[in-house]
């Protein structure tokens, strides 16, 4: 069941929902009560299972000593 990000275009509110994907249902604006929404993009946050993070290799400006990234503290250097 995703939740989704909306704009209502009477009071211009910002608010998500809980939609559920099997039955078709109108969307309101929980402030104004209005049904004339847009759907907005909306970014995501997203981590592997696995526990590590996959981008923790590039966010240092660490010194190299494995020469393959710029960082002591990826799991390469740690080796």
């Amino acid at each position: 069941m995703p939740i989704y990000e909306y704009r209502c275009l009477h009071c211009q509110k910002n608010f998500e929902k809980l939609v559920l994907t099997s039955r078709k249902e109108v969307i309101v604006c929980p402030d104004c009560h209005d049904h004339h929404v847009e759907k907005q993009l909306s970014t995501f946050g997203l981590k592997l299972s696995g526990g590590k993070d996959p981008f923790d290799h590039a966010r240092s400006s660490s010194p190299s000593s494995c020469g393959s990234c710029s960082s002591k503290n990826c799991s390469t250097c740690r080796s």
